[in-house]
């Protein structure tokens, strides 16, 4: 195991279960819900439209992981097209789940993050992540709301490695939209936990730094405090709830988002 997972406390294993977990509720939140649900979390979203763009995207990190890089734009299609969407993204959520675990330790796939680790933890990684916040957007359809982290079943470790990935991993890249004309600092930290980021925001791509969890004490004052549980601060980084409130947090709300592309 790498370095970079072991300081997270997140095994490949509990990516691969966490992501059978989000699989499992999205599954449920979206019979529930039904297909032309507006999907509050994603406005420009119905229910149909997220497992459409969910079972796109575990086909095409299946296609990374066994050397295919086929072309995932038909995904789509398939599955808005499909006359059971919900089957289908269970069906290729299981696929990918299984070549995450038949793949090698040693595996040479693609990977696209800032600072990653090896392929195959960041494919288990990545796509835990990216299923779990999308399943939270069909419990989001079955409620008609926004969720608070208390309706969901994200855990604290997994919460805490997704804050970690959304701020170490995709917030540096240059084609991350966080960006701000007047310099401007974040402090996440977690309420019931010991651990810590800095985000320092600017016309540049945002520089994070860690702290807490036997590393030193973040150096720097912020602008902006955010505080909450780790699920809660999870949730509220990825713009899928309201309870995290702070003066400051709009330029977040505003510009820091995760598109496909």
């Amino acid at each position: 195991m790498s370095e970079f997972a072991l300081d997270l406390d997140v095994d490949f294993s509990e990516f691969t279960e966490a992501l059978r977990q989000a699989l499992d509720s999205f599954v449920a939140d979206a019979r529930k819900a039904g297909l032309d649900a507006p999907v509050p979390t994603a406005p420009d979203w119905n229910v149909r439209q997220l497992l459409a763009h969910q079972g796109m995207v575990h086909r095409w990190a299946t296609d990374c992981v066994l050397g295919r890089r086929e072309d995932p734009t038909p995904y789509e299609a398939e599955g808005l097209e499909s006359d059971d969407p919900v089957m289908w993204l269970r069906e290729g959520g299981l696929r990918l789940i299984k070549a995450l675990k038949e793949a090698p330790t040693d595996l040479d796939a693609p990977v696209f993050l800032h600072d990653p680790p090896g392929p195959r933890l960041f494919w288990a990684r990545r796509q835990c992540h990216e299923t779990t916040i999308h399943s939270v957007d069909a419990l989001a359809a079955t409620l008609g709301r926004k969720p608070t982290a208390d309706e969901t079943w994200v855990t604290q470790q997994v919460a805490l490695d997704g804050i970690d990935e959304l701020l170490t991993g995709f917030m540096p890249r240059r084609k991350s939209t966080l960006r701000s004309e007047r310099p401007i600092s974040f402090s996440i930290r977690p309420s019931d936990v010991s651990r810590s980021w800095h985000v320092s925001v600017s016309t540049e791509p945002p520089v994070v730094e860690r702290g807490g969890h036997q590393r030193r004490k973040l150096r720097h004052d912020s602008d902006v405090v955010l505080e909450g549980t780790a699920e809660q601060l999870y949730l509220a980084l990825w713009n899928r709830s309201d309870e995290i409130q702070a003066e400051g947090f709009e330029l977040w709300r505003e510009t820091a988002h995760v598109t496909w592309t």
